[in-house]
């Protein structure tokens, strides 16, 4: 590995470490809600220890907080460890179902995440590592856009284009998805410079690079990322992934 190699792997965990350090609040009020589960559990189970239905019934749920707990320490530890394997070939449902307790727990409970995953998306080429960095960084984005809480909604289409348009992705197949909330929104002055390193309307801590890593990222791969903001209405970032597949059928861009 050259040295600008592993200059680039250090900046890919760094990124990574920031986005954990992001969502930390979320992620300490879900554990804090587990630990509550577990204990208000085991206490009612000791103090019904005359009846084995009711104590199984309460010793379950603390088995359902335990593995909740383990599984939320599974994801943390993957993404915290997750190595740049490459572009391979990646279903990318399956990849945002093994974010969604992560994404849930970072985003905090005023937030609510919904999945709405089309079923006849083929596979795409992605890197793991740094698909699941994009989403969180549009994710903890969308979750700054709404200070009272509100919806996240990602999604998944398979999407066709046949002709070249100007701010668009080539013509081909892929899976287009999309981050979209309901918050604030930005005014076209900002919409347009969100790619641009180093511009943030975040303030102190903010440090303008996600959005442009998202698009590095998907220039890498050889796909497309566009933004649609509206103020007083929310943001819709959507990321377009090269399938492979070459035919025409399925819902043609505009």
């Amino acid at each position: 590995m050259t040295q600008l190699e592993q200059s680039e792997q250090r900046a890919r965990v760094a990124q990574r470490l920031g986005i954990l350090g992001e969502m930390t609040g979320g992620i300490v009020h879900d554990f804090r809600n587990i630990l509550a589960i577990i204990g208000s559990s085991l206490a009612l189970a000791e103090r019904h220890s005359g009846d084995p239905e009711k104590v199984r019934a309460f010793i379950g749920k603390a088995q359902e907080g335990v593995r909740r707990g383990a599984n939320l320490t599974t994801q943390l530890q993957t993404f915290a460890r997750e190595q740049d394997l490459g572009v391979r070939v990646e279903n990318l449902n399956e990849c945002l179902k093994d974010l969604e307790l992560f994404l849930k727990s970072g985003a905090g409970p005023e937030i609510r995440i919904v999945l709405e995953l089309a079923t006849d998306t083929p596979k795409c080429l992605t890197d793991r590592a740094q698909f699941n960095a994009a989403i969180l960084n549009l994710v903890i984005n969308a979750r700054d856009a709404l200070p009272k809480g509100g919806i996240i909604e990602i999604s998944t289409q398979r999407w066709a284009v046949n002709t070249v348009t100007v701010d668009a992705p080539l013509p081909g197949i892929y899976v287009r998805v999309q981050v979209k909330d309901n918050g604030q929104g930005m005014l076209p002055e900002v919409t347009r410079r969100v790619f641009d390193p180093f511009f943030t309307t975040k303030g102190e801590g903010g440090t303008g690079l996600g959005l442009p890593q998202v698009s590095a990222f998907m220039r890498l791969i050889n796909g497309h990322v566009s933004i649609a903001s509206e103020w007083g209405v929310g943001t819709t970032v959507s990321l377009f992934f090269p399938s492979g597949e070459t035919d025409g059928h399925g819902p043609a861009s505009n």
